[in-house]
């Protein structure tokens, strides 16, 4: 009878969750915000609390974000990862500090604590690479010329997790400070050591899990990264971690074929995960944080637009491409709440869960938003103030009339042509 129960419960969970996805796609949304929604629905204090399944839950979410950083690793090589991180270090400690002192300055305005200022910071530092890439290949931008700004800026911000993480960990579990050396030495020697193996021996690692039977691959690819990633939790270093650098490793065809099997199952353990912070959450504590959450969300949009219109100026892009990747950049999501989560588990701070929730509703409805409007929206504030600015001393010249066909600025607007009076002159 029990396994009954957890058959009609997982089955009803993975129903609706399929059909939230429906109506998200069928809305150009991310399926986010609605699989919490359905957490919040499934869990304590919802309408339907689950009751037999929720162990299992509990071990598929942590897969689940085992799988998200392996293929969020996958799509990048070692060198690559080397090169971005020396040309764009810049762009990632400004990020940090107009990202992260938001959210560390909140938890300390309500009287959290360091700890959980820690975790805040981290809420609101990290975008949602998987929200973001999805939004760049809705609107037709992977090949702007902002776009390698904006992937640049999130690699940055995955690797410093492996930074981050390992230090969270320890003072979630109350380590000292030399405790906490030892364990952030460890994840430093773990991860400094697995990218020298992946650039080292990159291709003899993706010939040895490569294969021809798409079985056989499956296989290898997934024991290897959650026995990495079960190693790594032995070490105190993050499990994610550990998944994402497997992905590295991972080049050629090794990586191609491990993308496209693993991306259904990515899909389905991380969705599980979505729900079980739903399920960790009272729907009935949300409102009591939904203004924080609301004041936190609005500074950093900002302050997430000031970052990528920096980053992109600094690499000269145009005034429309900074635009737009400052706008690009605003959504938050997976790592979010991977961080909250770890927070939620140790019982640091009742509050932390339900704003981290209503903080990333907010962000993930908000986030394709700015991308898609920030320019447009930058440009009609320019002309306005343009029109509105004080009239020229001197004699006023003729006014504009028609355009140059093909005449476009470096943003790709058509610019307006010289009347025959000014074309004279």
């Amino acid at each position: 009878m029990h396994s009954a129960s957890v058959f009609i419960e997982l089955g009803a969970i993975i129903l609706v969750l399929g059909l939230l996805g429906r109506i998200a796609g069928r809305y150009g949304l991310s399926p986010i915000p609605l699989y919490l929604l359905g957490g919040l629905a499934f869990g304590h204090g919802g309408l339907l609390p689950l009751a037999a399944s929720e162990e299992f839950v509990a071990t598929g979410a942590e897969i689940g974000v085992v799988l998200l950083l392996l293929m969020l690793g996958l799509e990048y090589t070692a060198a690559d990862l080397v090169t971005n991180l020396k040309a764009q270090y810049p762009a990632g400690a400004v990020d940090f500090a107009l990202n992260a002192l938001p959210g560390a300055g909140m938890a300390l305005l309500l009287g959290w604590g360091p700890v959980a200022a820690v975790v805040l910071a981290g809420v609101t530092w990290i975008s949602s690479s998987g929200v973001i890439a999805k939004v760049l290949g809705d609107l037709g931008r992977l090949g702007n010329r902002e776009t390698p700004v904006i992937l640049s800026i999130l690699v940055l911000e995955d690797l410093s997790m492996a930074l981050y993480l390992p230090i969270l960990t320890a003072l979630l579990a109350g380590a000292g400070l030399l405790a906490g050396s030892i364990t952030l030495a460890v994840a430093l020697v773990t991860a400094g050591a697995v990218l020298f193996v992946a650039l080292r021996y990159g291709r003899l690692i993706s010939r040895f899990v490569s294969h021809d039977d798409p079985e056989k691959l499956l296989l290898v690819v997934l024991g290897l990264t959650l026995l990495v990633a079960g190693i790594a939790q032995q070490l105190q270093v993050s499990a994610a971690v550990g998944a994402f650098l497997v992905g590295i490793a991972l080049s050629g065809e090794a990586a191609e074929g491990a993308h496209s099997l693993l991306s259904p199952l990515r899909d389905l353990f991380a969705a599980v995960f979505f729900v079980f912070f739903g399920l960790n959450t009272t729907p009935s504590s949300i409102p009591p944080v939904l203004l924080p959450a609301a004041a936190l969300a609005v500074v950093t949009v900002f302050t997430k637009i000031g970052t990528g219109y920096w980053a992109a100026r600094r690499a000269g892009i145009g005034s429309g491409g900074r635009w737009r990747a400052g706008g690009a950049l605003v959504a938050r999501g997976e790592f979010s709440i991977v961080i909250a989560g770890l927070a939620v588990t140790a019982g640091i701070e009742p509050d932390l869960g339900p704003l981290a929730t209503a903080y990333v509703l907010l962000l993930v409805i908000i986030g394709p938003l700015t991308a898609r409007w920030t320019q447009p929206a930058a440009e009609w504030f320019a002309r306005r103030r343009a029109d509105t600015g004080p009239a020229p001393v001197g004699p006023v010249a003729a006014p504009l009339t028609g355009s140059v066909p093909g005449a476009q600025s470096a943003d790709g607007l058509e610019l307006p042509a010289p009347s025959s009076a000014s074309a004279a002159n």
